[in-house]
């Protein structure tokens, strides 16, 4: 009987051990995302990746990108960035690779001109695809994840792609529209249910840039020396530059400088053809369903430049594809400060684990 029970005891902590060891990577990757301050301890079990530059082939011409590839990938993530001038450079992106590489997933990380810009025009899917098709040179399973505006362009791109096992969306977006009206009104709605936040100012002149790009030519510089002056600083007063600007041009800065929620639908209906046509093809919910993968989706509650509710919609389009994480203690790029995670901490570390572990395992 007492042999038995040491043998029963015995199976009992092999388990356990089993189960530790299949979930150390995503547990160790989850406890240094949410707390950057554990990324030096846990150092010692995740040496440094190499990385390499290398350049993706476009039909025009190429794409730069960091290749962080250890000695035995398990699989390859394409990582692609949003709004951002820093773009493949931008320290949380390079510290994400790196963690994910320590994990034995190769990770590639293009640079984006345009989003580096703060434009979207569609191409940006066409060279995600371009990623996804050079990361399958490596040889094992590929997926994307994209951030904030990039994941658009990343689940459009894996939705006309072959085999892509994982997409990652992490405070992304279903529909352009909806953004667009929380940015300038700070609503937002979903399943009946209807939020309200105070707008975040840069987030107007970044919309404002992200809207020029859609205008010709002729029409888009004037609005990019407004853009750019706001952007330096929301604060300056651009009001004779805007008086100048082409009717195309003043329609989507009428939208950018709106505060009342009524007022967005009748604006954005305002805007030039071409914008309207382009915000449509660069929302995603209709893609979702072509996606071969599952769909691995976090937002940050408290994220100001894109509503959670996007998140949930892509989980919505999604069906049991698709594990989503509303995490209350993130903003749009990150964890908030610790303290004000005491009382929602431990949910969104559950949540959490299952988000990354579904992204490095699936």
């Amino acid at each position: 009987m007492k042999r038995r029970a040491i043998v029963a005891t015995g199976a009992v902590l092999v388990g356990a051990l089993l189960v530790v060891a299949a979930a150390w990577p995503a547990l160790t990757l989850s406890l240094a995302l949410a707390s950057p301050s554990m990324q030096r301890p846990l150092a010692p079990f995740y040496p440094e990746p190499a990385r390499v530059e290398v350049r993706i082939p476009l039909p025009d011409g190429h794409l730069g990108a960091d290749l962080y590839r250890p000695a035995h990938p398990r699989r390859t993530l394409v990582l692609v960035h949003g709004l951002s001038a820093a773009g493949r450079h931008h320290p949380e992106l390079t510290r994400l690779a790196g963690l994910l590489a320590g994990r034995n997933i190769a990770v590639l990380v293009p640079h984006f001109p345009g989003m580096a810009a703060f434009t979207l025009s569609g191409r940006e899917t066409i060279e995600v695809g371009a990623a996804l098709e050079h990361a399958r040179g490596l040889g094992v399973p590929v997926g994307v994840a994209g951030f904030s505006f990039g994941a658009g362009p990343a689940l459009l791109a894996a939705a006309d792609a072959r085999d892509v096992a994982v997409v990652g969306s992490f405070g992304g977006y279903a529909d352009l529209r909806h953004v667009i009206r929380y940015i300038v009104s700070g609503v937002h709605e979903h399943d009946g249910r209807r939020y309200e936040q105070t707008p975040e100012p840069y987030n107007r002149w970044k919309l404002l840039a992200v809207l020029a790009g859609f205008l010709e030519p002729g029409d888009r510089a004037g609005l990019r020396v407004v853009v750019a002056r706001r952007l330096a600083n929301p604060a300056d007063d651009t009001t004779a530059l805007e008086a100048r600007l082409s009717p195309p041009a003043a329609a989507m800065v009428r939208l950018a400088r709106a505060r009342d929620d009524t007022e967005v639908g009748r604006l954005l209906s305002a805007l030039p053809a071409p914008a309207r046509d382009a915000l449509d093809a660069l929302s995603v919910t209709a893609a979702v369903p072509r996606l071969t993968g599952r769909l691995v989706i976090a937002h940050g509650a408290g994220d100001a430049s894109i509503p959670f509710t996007e998140s949930l919609r892509l989980a919505a389009a999604a069906g049991d594809r698709a594990r989503v994480a509303i995490l209350r203690t993130f903003h749009h790029t990150g964890p908030r400060a610790a303290w004000a995670g005491f009382v929602d901490g431990p949910a969104d570390a559950w949540n959490l684990f299952r988000v990354v572990d579904a992204l490095i395992t699936s």
